[in-house]
C-alpha cells in the first residue's frame, strides 16, 4: 500500500509493505494535518501563531509544542548555539524540528499497529522500518542540488532516519544564527543519516548552518553519518557514510 498527499506544504507519502488497512493511512494523513494546524507559520489560527502573537504562554501551551519547543532548545545546546528557531525578528519558528519529529511519530503510530515494514516520507525526509515489498532494504536516493532531476547517491536503510538541509529548493530559509545576515554560500547540500529522522533533520538543520564546518560536526556525533555538497559541487563524506550507500 503506498500512497501520496500533499499536506504541509509538502508531499507526504507512505508505504507499508505490510498488510495494512486504508483507514490506518487515513490515520497518518490525519496526524500530519493536526501538525500543520497546531505548527504552521502560516496560519494565524495555529498554536505557534499564538505563542508568536503573545496570545498564548508557554504555560498555556500544549504537550506537543512545549515538547517541540524543549528539542529545539536541546539541539540548540547540543550544537553551541547553530540550530536556534528563534527568527531574526524574534518569532518562533519550529520547522526545523517539526518535519523530523511528525515523520517519526506517524511512523510509531504505524509500528504501533504491529505492522514492521514501512516508510514515511515528508518533503524528501524519510523515516524507514524492516524491508521494502521485494524483502530487501529500502533505497533512498540524494539529489544533485544542481539538478534536482539526478539522484547522484543511493542509499540503503533499514530502521533508519535520513534528512537533508539545503537552501537551494526553498530559498535561504536556513541561517547562521551567529551571523544572521551572511547568506550561507559555501554548501548547497547536506544528508544526515540517523538512528531515527528526528535526530538525522535536528542536526542536518544546525550543521547546515555552520557551513563547511558541518561534515565535521557530523563526524564528530555518534550514530550519524552525513554527505555534503560544496558550492563548487565536491562530496565530503563522514567515514561511516559508505556503509549505506549502494551506487
Amino acid at each position: 500500500m503506498r500512497e501520496t498527499r500533499l499536506l504541509m506544504g509538502m508531499p507526504i507519502t507512505v508505504e507499508i509493505a505490510d498488510p495494512a488497512s486504508a483507514g490506518l493511512v487515513d490515520e497518518v494523513f490525519g496526524y500530519f494535518a493536526a501538525v500543520d494546524e497546531r505548527f504552521s507559520t502560516y496560519k494565524t489560527t495555529s498554536e505557534i501563531s499564538a505563542l508568536n502573537q503573545g496570545h498564548l504562554t508557554l504555560d498555556e501551551a500544549s504537550a506537543e509544542m512545549r515538547q517541540v519547543l524543549d528539542i529545539a532548545q536541546r539541539t540548540k545546546v547540543q550544537s553551541a548555539g547553530y540550530f536556534d528557531i528563534r527568527r531574526p525578528d524574534g518569532a518562533l519558528d519550529p520547522s526545523g524540528i517539526v518535519k523530523g519529529w511528525a515523520i517519526r511519530n506517524a511512523a510509531d503510530l504505524i509500528a504501533a499497529t504491529g505492522a514492521r515494514n514501512f516508510y514515511v516520507e515528508a518533503g524528501g525526509d524519510i523515516q524507514t522500518s524492516g524491508r521494502n515489498g521485494e524483502g530487501g532494504e529500502w533505497i533512498v536516493g540524494i539529489r544533485n542540488p544542481f539538478n534536482e532531476r539526478e539522484i547522484i547517491k543511493a542509499v540503503k536503510l533499514s530502521g533508519k532516519g535520513i534528512a537533508t538541509s539545503g537552501n537551494y529548493a526553498r530559498g535561504r530559509h536556513i541561517y547562521d544564527p551567529h551571523r544572521p545576515q551572511s547568506a550561507i554560500a559555501n554548501i548547497v547540500s547536506l544528508s544526515v543519516i540517523g538512528p531515527d529522522v528526528l535526530e538525522a533533520d535536528r542536526f542536518a538543520t544546525a550543521a547546515f548552518a555552520m557551513g563547511l564546518d558541518g561534515i565535521y560536526f557530523i563526524q564528530n556525533l555518534p550514530d550519524l553519518e552525513a554527505y555534503m555538497i560544496d558550492a563548487a559541487g565536491v562530496a565530503t563524506f563522514t567515514t561511516g557514510f559508505g556503509a549505506y550507500v549502494t551506487q
